[in-house]
């Protein structure tokens, strides 16, 4: 499964490898409410910031697509510098809450740089949003459009399903001796 963490938009997608194939299991976005949340504390009231609303709202969408489709593991993108800092550390949030969404299920993460990701998609490390949104669809045979959170997420995993094969054909290539070094 692969995951774009976003404070506004988060994207998931479900893809397996099955003999040398992709098969496209799912996809989605979970959408932060805007505008404030009241929520009861006891006897007084206070108000839940859009920012905490957003990530409880992320943990739990995430939460149910875990339970729904039950992933071995988890790919996402490394975290990246970005030039202002708010908008890193409200990523970095979003981010965390999918690493503890997937820690809490025992589930194996995986990260990778953007440009690893549409290297492995793509076949070009700079590639555009809309070139990895249009990549995506031709690998999993989709005919309908993928919002491109969801798309980036699928790229995720099917970059981790490509590194993956090419890892378990190189290994099964090694003469028997030869496995088990480097890695």
């Amino acid at each position: 499964m692969g995951i774009d963490p976003g404070t506004v938009v988060t994207g998931w997608g479900v893809v397996e490898m099955a003999g040398g194939s992709l098969l496209h299991l799912g996809h989605g976005t979970i959408k932060a409410e805007s505008g404030r949340r009241k929520a009861e504390r006891g006897n007084s009231s206070f108000i839940l910031r859009p920012s905490y609303f957003s990530l409880c709202r992320i943990y739990r969408g995430l939460q149910e697509v875990l339970r729904r489709h039950q992933p071995q593991g988890i790919s996402l993108e490394k975290v990246f510098f970005a030039r202002n800092p708010q908008s890193a550390l409200k990523l970095g949030q979003a981010r965390g809450v999918a690493l503890l969404a997937a820690a809490e299920n025992n589930i194996a993460i995986h990260e990778f740089t953007s440009a690893e990701i549409k290297l492995a998609v793509v076949g070009y490390g700079q590639a555009t949003k809309e070139q990895v949104q249009k990549m995506v669809a031709s690998l999993l045979h989709l005919t309908e459009s993928v919002p491109g959170d969801a798309a980036d997420a699928l790229a995720a995993a099917i970059c981790y399903l490509h590194q993956h094969d090419f890892h378990a054909r190189v290994m099964g290539a090694l003469p028997s001796s030869g496995r088990g070094l480097g890695r």
